[in-house]
Formats: C-alpha cells, sequence, structure tokens
C-alpha cells in the first residue's frame, strides 16, 4: 500500500497542468463550435432532401445525405486532432513567457536577489507581471540589505554600552584601593551606561513598531500635538541657548496619533540636538490640498546635499562625522522616515546652504487614509 506521501505525489503528477488545461479548452471550444456547424449543415440537408420531389433528384440526394453520415464522423476525427495539435502549440507559446518567470523565481534567493525577470516582448499582462515582480525583489533586495545592515550596526551599538559596563565593574573590582566613593563612580557611570543601553532599545522598539505599520486610524489636530511637544522641550532648548520659533495652525491629520507623535518629538528632538549655540528652530503646521504638513527647520552644520539621505538611515554617519550626540543614537530620523512610510504621508528634506536641514512632512488626508487602510 503506498504511503501518504507516494499518493500526494500521485494526485499531483496527475493532475492536468495549465498547458494541458487550455490545451482542452482551446480545443475544446474549437471543437464545439465545429460540431455545431456540422449538425447545422446536416440538418439542412435533411430538410432539403424531404422538400426534393421523388425523381432522380430526389435520389442523388437521398444518396448524398447517407454519404454525408460518414464524412462528419471523418472531418470530426482530424479537426479533433488538428485542434489539439494546434491547442498544445498555442498553450505552450503562451505560457513560455511564464515558465521562464517561474524558473527564475525558483532560482532566487536571499543571496541573489540582484536577478531580475527582465522580460521582453509586447507590452502585455504578462509583460507587466515581470516588470512588477522586478520591483518586488528589488525591494526585498534592498529590505534584505537594510536589514543585514541595521542588524549589524544595532548589535555594535549594544555591545558597546556593555563592554564599557563590563571594564568599569572590573577595574573597580581589581583595584584593592578602592574606597566607597570609588565604587559609588563606578555605579554610577554603569548606571548611565544603563540608562543608554535602554534609550536604544525604546529607539528600536519604536522603529519596529513603525515598521510593523498602523493598525488603528483616528483623527486628530496635528497642530496641537506639536505645541505639546514644544512646550515639553523648550526647558531643553533654551538650557543649550536655542531658540524655538513656531507657527502653529490647526492641521486635522488622520493616522495612528502615538506614532505621530513619536514622529514630532523626533523631528524636534534631532533639530535640538544637532544644532549649534544660540541656533534656532523653526516649527510650522498648516493644511495644504487637504492635507496635514509639519515642517521643521533648524540652524548647524553644513551637510553635503547628497548625503542627505542618509541622515533617515539607521546608525549612518555624514562625512567622517557620526549622526549623533552624547543622548542620541542615530536612529531618531530613520524613525521618523519610518512612520511618515507607514502612514503613506510624503517626507522631503533639504540641506540649507548656511547649515542646517529642512523637513517637511505631509501627513494624508482621512478619505486618502481609508484607502491606505
Amino acid at each position: 500500500m503506498p504511503s501518504p506521501q507516494t499518493a500526494i505525489s500521485l494526485l499531483r503528477l496527475r493532475r492536468p497542468v495549465l498547458r494541458m488545461q487550455l490545451t482542452l479548452l482551446y480545443s475544446g471550444l474549437f471543437i464545439g463550435l465545429l460540431a455545431a456547424v456540422l449538425l447545422a449543415t446536416g440538418d439542412l440537408i435533411r430538410r432539403s432532401a424531404m422538400r426534393a420531389p421523388q425523381g432522380g433528384a430526389g435520389v442523388v440526394q437521398q444518396a448524398a445525405s447517407r454519404q454525408f453520415d460518414v464524412g462528419p464522423a471523418l472531418i470530426a476525427l482530424v479537426a479533433v486532432a488538428g485542434a489539439s495539435v494546434i491547442a498544445w502549440w498555442l498553450a505552450g507559446r503562451f505560457l513560455r513567457p511564464l515558465r521562464a518567470m517561474t524558473t527564475t523565481a525558483q532560482e532566487i534567493s536571499a543571496t541573489n536577489l540582484h536577478r531580475r525577470l527582465s522580460l521582453s516582448g509586447p507590452d502585455d499582462e504578462l509583460t507587466e507581471l515581470g516588470r512588477t515582480l522586478d520591483d518586488l525583489f528589488g525591494r526585498l533586495e534592498s529590505s534584505f540589505e537594510a536589514q543585514r545592515h541595521f542588524v549589524a550596526n544595532a548589535s555594535h551599538e549594544l555591545r558597546t554600552p556593555l563592554a564599557g559596563q563590563r571594564t568599569l565593574l572590573q577595574v573597580a573590582l581589581a583595584d584593592p584601593e578602592a574606597d566607597a566613593q570609588t565604587l559609588r563612580s563606578t555605579c554610577e557611570q554603569a548606571l548611565q551606561l544603563g540608562a543608554q543601553q535602554e534609550r536604544l532599545i525604546d529607539a528600536l522598539l519604536t522603529l519596529a513598531t513603525s515598521e510593523r505599520g498602523v493598525e488603528r486610524w483616528e483623527s486628530f489636530d496635528l497642530g496641537a500635538l506639536a505645541e505639546d511637544i514644544v512646550l515639553r522641550r523648550q526647558a531643553d532648548a533654551e538650557h543649550q541657548g536655542i531658540h524655538i520659533d513656531t507657527a502653529l495652525t490647526q492641521a486635522t491629520a488622520t493616522g495612528d496619533r502615538s506614532l505621530v507623535e513619536s514622529l514630532l518629538a523626533n523631528l524636534i528632538d534631532n533639530a535640538i540636538r544637532h544644532n549649534q549655540a544660540g541656533g534656532r528652530v523653526d516649527i510650522s503646521t498648516t493644511t495644504r490640498a487637504g492635507r496635514a504638513v509639519v515642517s521643521v527647520g533648524n540652524t548647524g552644520a553644513v551637510i553635503p546635499p547628497d548625503q542627505v539621505d542618509r541622515l533617515f538611515q539607521p546608525f549612518q554617519h555624514v562625512g567622517r562625522e557620526r549622526i549623533r550626540l552624547a543622548n542620541g543614537h542615530g536612529l531618531g530620523l530613520a524613525i521618523v522616515r519610518a512612520i511618515a512610510t507607514a502612514h503613506c504621508a510624503t517626507l522631503s528634506a533639504s540641506a540649507r546652504p548656511e547649515g542646517g536641514l529642512d523637513v517637511e512632512i505631509s501627513l494624508p488626508a482621512p478619505a486618502d487614509s481609508r484607502k491606505a487602510a
């Protein structure tokens, strides 16, 4: 008795493939049409024979009618054979691009996502499907590369404070003359490194949550949300000698309020952190073409225009300077971009010639958000 796996394999082998199904469909339609024509022709001949006068002509028509009974059978056999061969050839020609796509897709894996289908031919549905799959493979390749890069950098960032903590504790324990004040100072530094790890983990969790997408859509006032965040950051900005200039008007946005709040907080924190003494941060909200728009600009170091996009990638550098300060991990703008992408928002950023960065985010209108959901 065959095993269940063998039986399943036999069933799969016996199941007609797509080419056979198309062959049966094409030949069946042709044979059906031919049979209808032959039946109609036979019916016309019989009717003509019944109306013909008795005599020589009638005898000839009856003989032709008897011969016609054999003729359709021979014609049908030839038609079936010819239709089957032509249908098989047409089905194979039609499925040739699909077989090539299947073969290439099976060869593509996480190690060679650079492969593409690159279909050529008429601009039909299969060619469009090939282009769509090529775009998908391109996005997958970018996603895999970004994931590998992100994991490598994240592991390094998490390992650094752990190594620092271990070194502090080992030095303190190895010092035979360490007193209570030395141990207290060591513990305080270890706590600071632990807090740094907590901030990094929170940022990583926020980034992962934002990349998961928006699960609940709700309407809220983007201007009021930005005003609340500015009030909470005002003291920190004044302590660093940075002036915040706001022009906040009511702008109804739709999305995940907590994620958009995180977007604004990271955007404003980045503008304050990467600034200069006596610098300025400009924040405004408005409604444009039915969409809620927030703009954040800041003074600061000169950023090469071709390096702006890298600012929105995790743990990146611009030139020789790392995109982070003592309280940052290079994840702020990466979180901003991830949340904007999850909301189908439009994000644009440009470097100021005199130094600093301008960022504008346009959140979708309520109707657009329902379509995205």
